[in-house]
């Protein structure tokens, strides 16, 4: 491939434990092993080595809050090509300052993406530089689908590749290449229900701007999928379907506790469809399912793996009323150590308890070892006598 001189084939490894989980031969593409944590470098050092001498010598910008910005400010350094971003406000300090590490000129401004293209357009014409769209542009599209001709050797009998959907870019370039070659694999995309940009533009028969809501997956939130993008992969797509963001937080959880793979929102949301059971038809069959990106913050990490924790039932809330006096709790909390359940947050009330007032409301947070161990816990407070919320 053109671009084959500054990048490795990623890895693309069958899961057993997931694949017994799933009911499928699982096979993951680890696109998160690439130097800068994703598959966006791809389209970036294709439409990178596209440009004329002209072109070069003036550099490239680009409107980008992490990936897309990462792989051209990685690969512009290579290829000795000035790379000019913009990032909004909200994009994380350690994408701006690694894209700054590679040699990038970074401007923090606009409060969304939107804002951030519109000021990268401007100086684009200003200082005569050429613009390079994340997901919409064509070099960019071809430079993802050599992601699907890795799979077609690493994998030769797949029968589906599983493909998260932002802009459409990667999914465009994934179903033209696998559909122009092997037309009986199936290609499915997958959304966040936050923002099914793709799947509207499927009902209207065009590219609409739907609204974005706040997302685990925050790499899929794109409002309006590129024009050129939803072109190529609107009829090379068998189907799209959405997850949930507990789906999402499940499967970051699976990927960390089985795989070892530290994965962000965006990049699991494949396999989120696939553990929430809504691709049922891949059941027994070879499937490859795109681990996009492990471009996740520290701190984020922590609260997508307690979202996670909580929506499988192995951390739990409730409020129970207890006497005001010596013992109550240390008998509350002796009870929970018989039970076999971590006590990882406590605290109680007075002011606002409706019962009598000489008791106590305890709120606890309980790690447990699963759903069925949750309820355990519950039915025992309840026969105890304790009421329990």
């Amino acid at each position: 491939y053109r671009i084959s001189d500054g990048l490795h084939p990623t890895p693309c490894d069958l899961s057993y434990a997931l694949s017994a989980l799933t009911g499928t031969d699982l096979y993951f593409k680890k696109e998160y092993t690439l130097r800068t944590g994703s598959f966006k470098e791809r389209g970036a050092r294709n439409a990178l080595k596209q440009l004329t001498p002209e072109q070069r010598k003036h550099g490239v910008i680009a409107a980008s809050a992490g990936n897309h910005a990462l792989g051209l400010a990685y690969h512009g350094q290579l290829l000795n090509i000035p790379v000019y971003l913009v990032m909004p406000l909200f994009a994380p300090l350690s994408k701006v300052e690694k894209c700054r590490t590679f040699g990038a000129n970074v401007m923090t401004e606009g409060a969304h993406i939107g804002e951030s293209m519109v000021i990268a357009l401007r100086m684009a014409a200003e200082k005569k530089l050429t613009y390079i769209n994340g997901y919409n542009d064509q070099a960019i599209i071809a430079g993802q689908g050599t992601c699907a001709l890795e799979i077609l050797e690493q994998v030769p009998d797949v029968d589906a590749v599983v493909v998260p959907v932002g802009g459409a870019g990667l999914l465009a370039g994934v179903a033209l290449a696998i559909k122009t070659l092997r037309p009986e694999i199936e290609v499915i995309g997958v959304e966040g229900e936050t923002c099914p940009s793709f799947s509207a533009a499927l009902k209207a028969g065009e590219p609409v701007t739907v609204e974005v809501q706040s997302t685990l997956a925050d790499g899929l939130a794109v409002p309006r999928v590129g024009p050129t993008a939803f072109a190529v992969a609107r009829d090379r797509t068998d189907r799209c379907v959405l997850v949930s963001e507990k789906e999402v937080a499940i499967a970051v959880l699976r990927l960390l506790e089985v795989e070892k793979c530290v994965v962000e929102g965006a990049g699991a949301a494949g396999f989120a469809a696939l553990l929430a059971n809504k691709l049922p038809e891949l059941k027994g069959k070879k499937v490859v399912c795109l681990l996009c990106g492990g471009n996740i913050d520290v701190p984020v990490i922590g609260r997508v793996l307690e979202r996670g924790l909580a929506a499988d039932g192995r951390l739990v809330r409730f409020t129970v009323a207890v006497s005001d006096r010596p013992g109550s709790i240390a008998r509350l909390t002796a009870l929970m150590a018989e039970l076999g359940a971590s006590v990882k947050d406590i605290q109680h009330e007075r002011a606002w308890i409706e019962t009598d007032i000489m008791s106590v409301a305890i709120r606890v947070v309980l790690e447990t070892r699963s759903r069925e161990h949750a309820e355990e816990v519950h039915q025992q407070l309840l026969q105890r006598g304790y009421k329990c919320v």
